[in-house]
């Protein structure tokens, strides 16, 4: 089990590194074009997916399948990829000037800022319908009923937490709060970030469990831990925005205050908002010490999003 007393600076080192080997996972899923008329996407594609980041839903997704004991990458890389694809493609469309009108993320131009935000829509909708494909690939590799009915049940949550019962629906809610005059309610901050950010991270360590085996009592323990981290990872962003620093984060910052956009720190300030992050995180991981297996790593990576500075 790792240690807590794990440095934080060697806990980044060994996250680059993970997200690394993930990066060359990632390419080994990319979009191969069949003829000339498919290479502009393809390369914007490319472009958008292997951009770098943390890759945090990918690793929390092999971390909670090691956890409950599964092994080797057949079953788990798929879906690996496919989440990131997916988490990418809401970014490229996030990006777009009819969202949030982003110019620059992880340090370079925005899919649309390079290929024009028609192009910016449609590598969205070409990496989200790779992302299925990539997903649905793994039924090739079951040989077992069993095998069949996890792969099944984890291209489900895949499906459902992606769309409108989740992400979408959170997305679509942020937007609808931006006309909003009055005050956002603590129910209303707490559905956008739970679907918003959550659900992705919830689907991640769901289908982790699930692949595994994972009793269904352990996934409900799982799906509680996430939405935790989730809740935490995007206060900790609104946090960010105001204190970050730009270099660090890759993007810019003080976009919400410029948006008037409402957070849980507009709504609860910047004091309030630190004491939620550390009181979710300390949830999540009293969650994970519950659960059977070696939970060290996943421990450690909570605390480390805590005190995160990008």
């Amino acid at each position: 089990m790792m240690k807590e007393k794990t440095t934080d600076k060697a806990f980044r080192e060994l996250m680059k590194e993970k997200a690394a080997v993930i990066d060359e996972m990632l390419a080994g899923y990319i979009f191969h074009p069949a003829c000339d008329e498919q290479e502009l996407i393809a390369e914007a594609m490319r472009y958008s997916l292997l951009a770098g980041g943390k890759r945090l839903r990918p690793i929390l997704m092999q971390e909670t399948y090691r956890m409950f004991g599964g092994s080797g990458t057949q079953f788990i890389e798929p879906f690996m990829a496919a989440m990131e694809m997916i988490h990418t493609y809401s970014l490229v469309h996030d990006d777009l000037p009819a969202m949030d009108n982003d110019e620059y993320r992880r340090g370079r131009r925005t899919t649309w800022a390079v290929y024009g935000d028609d192009m910016g829509i449609l590598t969205g909708d070409a990496l989200l319908n790779a992302a299925y494909e990539t997903a649905l690939s793994v039924l090739e590799v079951c040989e077992t009923p069993e095998q069949y009915r996890r792969v099944s049940r984890a291209l489900g949550v895949l499906a459902a937490n992606a769309g409108v019962r989740g992400m979408i629906g959170g997305q679509v809610a942020d937007m609808a709060a931006e006309k909003q005059k009055e005050p956002l309610t603590g129910q209303q901050i707490n559905y956008i970030y739970w679907n918003k950010t959550g659900a992705l991270i919830e689907a991640s360590m769901i289908i982790g469990a699930v692949l595994a085996g994972a009793t269904l009592s352990h996934q409900e323990d799982i799906s509680l831990c996430a939405m935790d981290i989730g809740m935490a990872f995007q206060i900790q962003d609104d946090i960010l925005d105001i204190v970050g620093d730009s270099a660090e984060l890759g993007k810019s910052v003080g976009s919400d205050a410029a948006n008037g956009k409402q957070t849980y720190v507009t709504a609860h300030g910047l004091e309030q908002a630190g004491a939620e992050v550390e009181r979710l995180s300390n949830e999540a991981i009293g969650i994970l010490q519950k659960l059977p297996g070696d939970h060290g790593f996943l421990e450690t990576l909570v605390r480390y999003l805590i005190h995160r500075r990008s």
